[in-house]
């Protein structure tokens, strides 16, 4: 079940974010994303829209919204490819027409994790914080894309 996070998931999320984090970024020092810990309790999880994903009263996943931004989606590492990630995925697709995401680009799995969902690398950065290459990658509602598109111009044939 996805429901709003709770003010008694915060430990939970922070224990999953942690985790994972240290799981997918092998790349990255573990003690960096120790230090950022407090900043995830005190700022980042109560700026954004969080929702959890909850199994027999446990916390196994979240994804956090900050506007059209996925700031984070993060899956307990013992409860990944289960579906977890793509049920909260597709929940946060379902809260926005728009999304935009920042990724390693040293972590491929998550890259196609999203690619499989209808995201595009759009483009390329550098981390500051761990000097790590990064994509922005984004997604658009096919309804939104649609009416995003302008209509096509009508037949000249002076071209």
């Amino acid at each position: 079940m996805i429901r709003t996070f709770a003010p008694t998931d915060m430990e939970a999320a922070l224990d999953i974010w942690l985790r994972a984090s240290v799981r997918a970024h092998d790349f990255v020092p573990p003690d960096l994303w120790q230090g950022q810990l407090e900043a995830m309790r005190t700022q980042y999880l109560p700026a954004a829209d969080v929702h959890v994903f909850e199994h027999a009263a446990t916390v196994a996943g979240f994804c956090a919204l900050v506007e059209d931004r996925l700031a984070a989606l993060f899956v307990a590492p013992e409860r990944q490819g289960q579906g977890i990630g793509t049920a909260l995925l597709r929940h946060a697709q379902q809260r926005r027409s728009s999304l935009e995401l920042s990724v390693y680009a040293s972590n491929a799995p998550s890259i196609a994790f999203y690619q499989s969902h209808g995201f595009s690398i759009a483009g390329h950065t550098v981390d500051a914080a761990t000097g790590q290459d990064e994509y922005t990658m984004r997604w658009m509602h096919p309804e939104a894309s649609r009416q995003a598109t302008p209509a096509a111009a009508p037949f000249d044939s002076t071209r």
